[in-house]
This record gives structure tokens, C-alpha cells and sequence, in this order.
């Protein structure tokens, strides 16, 4: 009997024939739920399923469920139930992925809003497009991509659950003023702050918000990169025409190509 006839029948695999997904959008696993699962698995086994696409080889590609694998490696299970699911190329191995690990809920905000960036960069997905795929609305979408402006420190904090997602947004507000939004950061971690002491903090940190914009308004941060190619894939999907963003301190310009005089009114159409 195959492995795959093993699998479809009883539907679960040898856990030395799966391996780890190479387009996985999880990049943070934190040691002591790892742990955790591991008893859990050691006392009642794997309750959900792991997902996985067969290869040529014989062996097994995840999709969705490292944790469980992982976990399920160290109780010392033999056999894993699993999911199979029928994938053509790499392109979709990974967009189905992003979405398994999206709808699962596998992911920290940060996986979450790279993946929801990896399926509009990689697809040419327009932010509407990605919440149907993903479930979501287009307006989780949208909020989730900003947190993607925000400094790597921040990142690093709301991966190691040093920060939430409302914190966070919090933040987003001082985007254009780096120190006082280190400062916020720093009182929020240092003071254990809730979401709402750290609103009602904001005026306290340097100045008003407003204040603070205007005083610091060209030392604003740079959008990241990744962003912006995301902003330019959207727009380039809306006017099928190559779409650049440049960006500099807290401004910067957006230039749309065109191909002929029928095709710059063809644009200006679109835009008025």
C-alpha cells in the first residue's frame, strides 16, 4: 500500500514523510506554547488535523499546522492526522499557505499583515480581492498593511507579545515623529499600560498629536519599501497601467505610466 493510499484511507501520514512548508508565513514560534502543545498532544493526542499537499516524491509539503508538527515531533508521535490538498505549482502552494495560516488564525498581526502583502505583491490582488480570499473585510485589510509602517522594534514587540494590536494603533498615530513614539512605546512596556492609558498618554508624550506633526514633519520616517510596492501594485491593477510611488520624508509623488494619447485619456477618465 502507497503512502498517499495509507493516507487517503486512514487520513493520517508517517511523520517523518512531512516536511516543513518552505513558503511558510509564520516566522515566530514562541517556545513556551510549543511546550505547552507538546503536553497537550502527549495526553489527547492531535485534535485538529495538519494540512498538506502531496509531492512526486512521496513525502508530504505542510501547509498549514508547525506548531502541531513541531509539537507532535517532540511527543514522540509516529503517525500525525492530516489534510491533503491538491496543489499545482508553487504559486499556489503558497497562496494557499498564506490563507490556511490566515484563517486558522496561525499568524501574529505582523505574519498576518505580511501575508496579506505577500497575496497583493505576489498575486496583484487589489485590498478587496485579498478579503475575499482571506474571509475578511476589505477594511481589516487596510488597517492590518499599516501596521507594516510601523519601525522593526515595534514588529519585534508585537511578535514576542510585548505589545497588542491596539497598542499598536495607538502608535500608528506618531508615525511621523520617531522619538515620541519611542517614548510612548517605552511608557506603555515600562508602566503596563491598557490600550486607553496609552491614548490618554499621547498629549503627555511630547506635545499633542497635532503639535507634534507639524514640529516634526520632516523628520517623518520613511514608508517601507514593501509598502509602497503594494500601494503600486493596487493602483496598477486599477489603471492596468504601471503605477510608481516615491516617497520622502512625510511626502512624494505618484507617477502613472502611459502608452499613447488614447491611453492617457483613457487614465484621466478613470481618475476624474
Amino acid at each position: 500500500m502507497t503512502l498517499l493510499a495509507c493516507c487517503l484511507r486512514g487520513l493520517e501520514c508517517d511523520i517523518q514523510h512531512i516536511i516543513p512548508n518552505k513558503h511558510q508565513p509564520r516566522t515566530h514560534f514562541a517556545e513556551e506554547g510549543i511546550e505547552e502543545l507538546t503536553q497537550s498532544i502527549s495526553e489527547h493526542g492531535i485534535i485538529q488535523p495538519l494540512v498538506v499537499a502531496s509531492e512526486i516524491d512521496g513525502v508530504y509539503q505542510l501547509i498549514a499546522g508547525e506548531r502541531r508538527l513541531r509539537a507532535a515531533q517532540r511527543a514522540g508521535l509516529k503517525k500525525v492526522p492530516v489534510i491533503i490538498r491538491t496543489v499545482d505549482n508553487d504559486d499556489s502552494l503558497l497562496e494557499l499557505a498564506l490563507i490556511e495560516n490566515i484563517q486558522r488564525k496561525d499568524l501574529n498581526v505582523i505574519e498576518e499583515a505580511e501575508a496579506y502583502s505577500k497575496l497583493i505583491e505576489k498575486f496583484h490582488y487589489t485590498q478587496e480581492q485579498t478579503a475575499q480570499r482571506v474571509g475578511k473585510k476589505r477594511s481589516t485589510i487596510t488597517n492590518m498593511l499599516r501596521l507594516l509602517q510601523l519601525p522593526q522594534y515595534i514588529h519585534d514587540d508585537l511578535q514576542q507579545g510585548a505589545l497588542t494590536e491596539g497598542h499598536a494603533r495607538v502608535l500608528l498615530r506618531l508615525l511621523d515623529t520617531p522619538i515620541e513614539l519611542r517614548e510612548l512605546r517605552d511608557h506603555i512596556i515600562q508602566k503596563n499600560l491598557s490600550v486607553r492609558q496609552a491614548e490618554k498618554n499621547i498629549p503627555k508624550i511630547g506635545g499633542t498629536e497635532k503639535t507634534i506633526r507639524t514640529l516634526h514633519h520632516d523628520t517623518a520616517p520613511e514608508i517601507p519599501q514593501s509598502y509602497c510596492t503594494t500601494l503600486s501594485n493596487q493602483l496598477t491593477n486599477i489603471f492596468h497601467s504601471k503605477v510608481h510611488i516615491s516617497h520622502n520624508g512625510g511626502r512624494g509623488k505618484i507617477e502613472i505610466e502611459y502608452y499613447s494619447i488614447d491611453d492617457l485619456e483613457r487614465i484621466v477618465g478613470l481618475i476624474s
